[in-house]
């Protein structure tokens, strides 16, 4: 940000990386992010077993609040795009209660589908530029958001996006959040299967349990096996 460079931010977890695993172009979109970190205990986890770990888990969550300090701080205005309606001003009211000096140059929850059609996208899109904003908070959802936020940066080639799923919410309040300590020992995905059982079950439990067993099986394996093929 100091330097004038902009970027992408993306914060996989396990369901995002079972999607990548599947489409070369998720993959793509995924890689060709300037700053990519583990959003997701599976894989900080499925990275100590490879003897390659990383730093720990960075929620888009938890950015949502650090970054927003630190363009309080710096005079940064910010952009909240995304959620159901009423949601991202929600969040914005709750980020300038805790960082007053947060300046927030625009809010927008735009309509579900708008981003189907080309004049959809290009009339969010003219909105967003024509805020200037500095660093842009996009809640849609993997992988929309950030095909939206990889079109913007044309747009604006000096911002950072972040592509911050259900943050928005959470920040909101619309949505409640896990415990810390179910966040650091991995059950915050227990936690909101237990809030949202008719939306989350299946992506849960029939999808995403698997893959994060077979991922670290797979991980621990191949530690143990270093020169065998193993499909991760």
């Amino acid at each position: 940000m100091e330097s004038g460079r902009g970027g992408r931010i993306v914060t996989p977890n396990v369901d995002i990386c079972r999607a990548v695993r599947r489409d070369a172009a998720l993959r793509e979109l995924v890689c060709s992010a300037e700053i990519v970190v583990a959003d997701g205990m599976p894989l900080v986890w499925a990275a100590r077993l490879l003897g390659t770990p990383v730093p720990g888990r960075v929620t888009g969550a938890d950015l949502l609040w650090s970054l927003s300090g630190v363009a309080a701080r710096r005079g940064w205005p910010v952009y909240l795009l995304g959620g159901p309606p009423g949601v991202a001003a929600g969040a914005a009211g709750a980020l300038t209660a805790r960082f007053p000096s947060l300046r927030v140059c625009g809010v927008h929850s735009p309509p579900y589908g708008f981003d189907t059609t080309a004049e959809g996208r290009a009339r969010v899109r003219r909105d967003v530029a024509a805020a200037r904003p500095r660093i842009v908070f996009v809640g849609l959802g993997f992988p929309r958001q950030d095909r939206l936020a990889a079109e913007l940066r044309a747009d604006l080639p000096d911002a950072w996006f972040l592509g911050c799923g259900a943050a928005l919410s959470f920040a909101a309040g619309t949505v409640p959040r896990a415990p810390r300590c179910m966040q650091r020992t991995g059950l915050e995905w227990a936690f909101r299967l237990a809030c949202e059982p008719g939306r989350l079950a299946r992506r849960y439990l029939v999808n995403d349990l698997p893959f994060a067993t077979h991922l670290l099986t797979t991980s621990l394996l191949t530690r143990l096996h270093p020169t065998a093929r193993l499909e991760c």
